[in-house]
């Protein structure tokens, strides 16, 4: 679905991804991995259009999609979630679901992913009145996800959803994210939590130093004595 070839990020005169090429197939769920600050939310923004200059090629069903902006990114279906949630407080969970779907290619699927939404997260429906800034960390994330449905996404690229998160709220969040890839949503995660992750990760890419260093299924991740000790805590 999605294919980053030699791509290289920056930000001002600094070089944040060198040459980074990954493959991101179709309703697969893709997972990063590496420390902190060696590239890995730069890779989801150059992906979305939110880098701030990108060289390479970004192709998206054999289209290139690197020199589009944002928007007409989302308008193709593919959508960033940040770790940072980037919700409106002062607005309710209703009215920020409802902005989730303000381009004219997801305007007319309001409804309908509503509706989607709702069944997937029913904490949400049961607060569609609520104020955003009165919602746990849990429920925040859950709202931000759910937002990003509301495009009418086909990929969704996650930035640690687990981020702060309880024991028992990150198990409910990946619990989700299983349930919307059982769905056929194609899957871009990066994240931390790596036992449970794991389980989810159709392949595994790990970002060290602005470069792929590993590229694998988990079986192969979990059996490399490097990621063991540096990533998996084992």
């Amino acid at each position: 679905m999605i294919k980053v070839s030699n791509l290289n990020s920056f930000y001002g005169q600094f070089h944040v991804l060198k040459e980074v090429s990954i493959t991101v197939e179709e309703k697969g769920v893709i997972v990063i991995l590496g420390p902190n600050g060696h590239g890995k939310s730069t890779l989801l923004k150059s992906i979305c259009g939110l880098a701030e200059k990108t060289e390479g090629d970004i192709l998206l069903n054999d289209v290139s999609i690197i020199d589009l902006p944002s928007e007409k990114i989302v308008d193709l279906g593919v959508t960033y979630i940040a770790e940072t949630r980037e919700l409106f407080p002062n607005m309710s969970v209703l009215e920020n679901l409802k902005l989730g779907a303000y381009s004219k290619h997801a305007r007319p699927f309001e409804a309908e992913n509503l509706e989607k939404v709702f069944d997937l997260f029913p904490r949400l429906a049961d607060r569609r009145k609520q104020m955003a800034s009165t919602m746990s960390g849990g429920e925040a994330k859950m709202l931000a996800i759910a937002r990003g449905l509301m495009s009418n996404a086909k990929f969704l690229a996650i930035d640690e959803p687990s981020l702060g998160l309880q024991p028992n709220l990150r198990t409910e969040v990946f619990n989700t994210i299983k349930k919307i890839n059982d769905q056929g949503m194609t899957i871009l995660l990066v994240e931390q939590n790596i036992p449970q992750i794991a389980e989810l990760a159709t392949k595994i890419y790990v970002l060290e130093e602005g470069r792929i260093s590993f590229e694998g299924s988990k079986d192969e991740a979990i059996s490399d004595d490097h990621l063991k000790e540096i990533f998996l805590g084992m």
